[in-house]
């Protein structure tokens, strides 16, 4: 009888002892949505970049980045193919999640398009909320800026509303905001015309004036970096 007791008694503390056992460490994942200026690319496209894949370089080793940015994605179309579902089922409390789209829900594919004050804001809304609902925390970024200079050497704005959209929608929702097109512009804008070629990708001797290649897109991603640091988000702690 005191054996079974005591036998008993082992069962019962062993099951508090394993219930009440802190979990093991679980590395932090940085999620990566948006289009083809931040996703990786195959290799027939090489030296095309997106600038999450160069954005591993400057992480530690506490994060893993998961880079699910894909090419001629909108923020609707990354929805309606599931990738985000995809992408949500699998977020865990204090991941983060960065946003970049624009370069896409600006075309006039119906597939595609957004209107820059009502359903893409609706989208990127989506994305923050959800997020928050994981428990994890997402990050709103503006477009890279599109090297397209005027006759005079003036960078051209092209994306217009969207980047103001993406502004507001993460002071609404009280989003941290990087405004990558902003610096993009200020980098580009410095180089000017010619300068800032070496940025962009050169394939068959013809300019691509929207992709990055791999120095564009470690530059990019520096900014990037630079400006979490800048406004002390807690993701800073997990670079280099």
């Amino acid at each position: 009888m005191m054996s079974r007791i005591l036998k008993f008694s082992l069962v019962i503390f062993t099951f508090f002892l394993l219930s009440f056992s802190p979990a093991p460490d679980r590395k932090v994942t940085i999620w990566m949505i948006g289009d083809s200026t931040m996703a990786l690319k195959k290799k027939e496209r090489n030296p095309e970049s997106g600038w999450g894949v160069e954005f591993k370089l400057f992480v530690n080793e506490n994060v893993i980045v998961n880079n699910r940015a894909a090419s001629g994605r909108s923020s609707k179309s990354f929805v309606v193919e599931k990738r985000w579902k995809a992408v949500l089922d699998s977020i865990q409390p204090g991941d983060y999640v960065i946003i970049q789209f624009g370069h896409n829900d600006e075309k006039k594919d119906s597939l595609l398009h957004t209107d820059a004050k009502t359903t893409y804001k609706q989208f990127l809304k989506k994305f923050i909320d959800e997020t928050r609902s994981k428990a994890a925390n997402p990050i709103i970024c503006s477009s890279i800026v599109r090297r397209h200079f005027d006759g005079n050497g003036k960078l051209l704005d092209t994306h217009g509303d969207y980047i103001r959209a993406s502004r507001e929608i993460a002071s609404e929702t009280n989003t941290s905001f990087i405004d990558i097109e902003a610096f993009s512009r200020q980098l580009v804008s410095k180089l000017g015309s010619e300068r800032s070629k070496t940025l962009y990708t050169m394939r068959k001797g013809v300019l691509d004036s929207t992709h990055l290649n791999h120095e564009g897109a470690r530059q990019i991603a520096a900014l990037f970096v630079n400006s979490v640091k800048k406004q002390k988000l807690s993701l800073a702690t997990f670079f280099k």
